[in-house]
């Protein structure tokens, strides 16, 4: 055998099993199925799966020949989440491929999502591929994609609480509300009360202040009749004064 041969043989037998860790590590971190002559892998984008960290669910279609399929149309494919007895909306898988620059993954489809809490997540992939029909249900396990994690552990270098801590924490203050109305009406009403107050007072200043305009007009005006009242009487006894008066 020659240096040549050996050569490419040391070289490829590590990239064979680093192509083998690669592929079975896709494998554990997706559910594959085979529909038709497409074959179908789904699970998360990003694993470990951390609660409230956007991720998405990611379907990545092949034929029989390995070669990926970039031209199901947006919509043709769509998922719908679920966990403890609430599920999402039919969320639709979106190509996230582009043509023009070459970005990407050939043959991958994702749908944007948030997971809010921890647990097993399910998907129900629904739609199809051409004219093959798609219609899988697979929920996250050690055999299939990861379950979502709380994301304190990768906190540095503090720890923040958790979405599920914060949500507990609002509903017990919630509860304490709703179990003392006179405490909820006065904690939860201040600014009402004192908006009303001063709405009050407002309108009880203007209708002073109309009050005392209305009372100096009225007084003004029996000042100018009396003062005219005055001058009318005091030409009249003027008058009078002038007649008794005996001419010299």
């Amino acid at each position: 055998m020659s240096r040549i041969r050996i050569l490419r043989l040391a070289l490829a037998v590590p990239g064979a099993a680093m192509l083998t860790i690669a592929i079975a590590g896709v494998t554990q971190a997706h559910v594959l199925k085979d529909f038709g002559r497409y074959s179908v892998a789904l699970g998360w984008v990003v694993e470990p799966t951390y609660v409230g960290q956007v991720n998405a669910v990611q379907v990545v279609v092949k034929d029989r020949s390995g070669t990926p399929v970039t031209d199901i149309a947006d919509g043709d494919l769509k998922v719908v989440v679920s966990i403890g007895g609430q599920q999402s909306a039919a969320l639709t898988l979106v190509n996230k491929f582009d043509e023009d620059t070459g970005l990407g993954i050939r043959g991958d489809y994702e749908a944007t999502i948030t997971p809010t809490i921890p647990g097993d997540y399910t998907f129900h992939l629904t739609g199809k591929i051409h004219a093959q029909a798609v219609d899988e249900t697979a929920t996250s396990s050690d055999s299939t994609f990861n379950s979502a994690v709380e994301a304190t552990d990768i906190q540095f270098p503090n720890k923040l609480p958790s979405l599920t801590e914060i949500t507990t924490r609002l509903d017990r203050i919630d509860a304490r509300l709703t179990a003392s109305p006179s405490l909820g009406a006065s904690a939860a009403a201040p600014a009402p009360s004192q908006g009303v107050d001063l709405s009050a007072a407002l309108a009880s200043a203007q209708t002073t202040a109309s009050q005392a305009r209305d009372t100096a007009s009225s007084a003004l005006v029996v000042g100018l009749l009396a003062g005219l009242l005055g001058v009318v009487l005091g030409g009249a006894a003027l008058l009078l004064v002038f007649r008794r008066t005996p001419r010299t």
